[in-house]
């Protein structure tokens, strides 16, 4: 649940424009919510995404309002590569581009209809509306996932994410040169008073803490990096807004990449490489 007023900055702007950058959403999905209910505006229910905004006023978003739809089916042309499986559990690489679970206004091709087409028990898993999902990537990242198989692997796997027990790495190419080859970046991240639209580092925002390790100079087209980032926590954007605030946003990020150009990228650089954590059964 997101809970925020209304700046001066965004004041005259639709509701359901700013829906969607609050929630990270897109636009289409933003009007399918609230279509279903999932946004108030002082207190009282949204009936129209066109209502134009005044500064002051409340807005509440319920990212997991749904409107009552079939479960999502299988599908067998959203296509993944299956890097583990056994009985419980399936790791598998996540396309760019490719959304994780249904959402308002997002309901066909997800990875939850590509995992049904694969592995057809997984419908009654967890969740009927992203069964076997236990933690995400952004539609614009792309790598590994673990998926739960059977019930009895959801809660042992969704506790070691929430808990941070589960280890994450990530590859990045970032904009210059880092001044140290590696270190710890140790900022708060919560939404930015300048723009609520977007994550920032603030002082009263949650801990959030990645570690960083500079692979190597890529100096070919531009001064860039391969960096490898691994996460102690699990923020909003966390990688994305850590490295840009200290001088290094991702290539391809169009909204902490400081105008910088995108290389041809239609998403930010970001690739989960690793992932680690206990075997939920054995």
């Amino acid at each position: 649940m997101i809970t925020e007023s209304v700046p001066a900055a965004l004041a005259g702007e639709r509701l359901d424009r700013v829906v969607a950058l609050v929630g990270d959403i897109s636009r289409s999905a933003a009007s399918a919510l609230i279509e279903a209910g999932g946004v108030t505006l002082d207190g009282e229910p949204a009936t129209s995404g066109k209502v134009r905004l005044t500064e002051g006023q409340t807005f509440t978003i319920d990212l997991d309002a749904q409107p009552q739809v079939a479960p999502p089916g299988p599908d067998p042309t959203v296509a993944f590569e299956v890097v583990y499986a056994d009985d419980d559990i399936a790791v598998i690489d996540k396309p760019a581009g490719v959304v994780v679970h249904p959402g308002a206004g997002n309901r066909e091709g997800t990875l939850v209809s590509g995992l049904l087409a694969r592995f057809g028990s997984l419908a009654d898993v967890g969740d009927p509306d992203r069964p076997g999902i236990v933690h995400r990537l952004d539609a614009g990242s792309s790598g590994l996932l673990v998926v739960a198989l059977t019930d009895r692997a959801v809660a042992p796997l969704v506790s070691q994410f929430v808990d941070h027990s589960a280890g994450r790495i990530y590859t990045a190419v970032v904009w210059g040169h880092p001044a140290s080859s590696r270190g710890i970046i140790d900022a708060p991240v919560g939404r930015s008073r300048r723009d609520p639209l977007r994550m920032a580092v603030v002082a009263d925002g949650r801990p959030s803490r990645t570690e960083y390790r500079v692979i190597e100079h890529l100096d070919r087209i531009s001064e860039l990096a391969l960096v490898e980032c691994r996460l102690e926590t699990g923020r909003t954007h966390q990688i994305r807004v850590h490295l840009s605030s200290i001088g290094h946003p991702l290539v391809g990020d169009p909204v902490y990449g400081q105008r910088r150009p995108h290389l041809g990228l239609k998403r930010p650089f970001l690739h989960a490489a690793e992932l680690s954590f206990e075997h939920p059964i054995r």
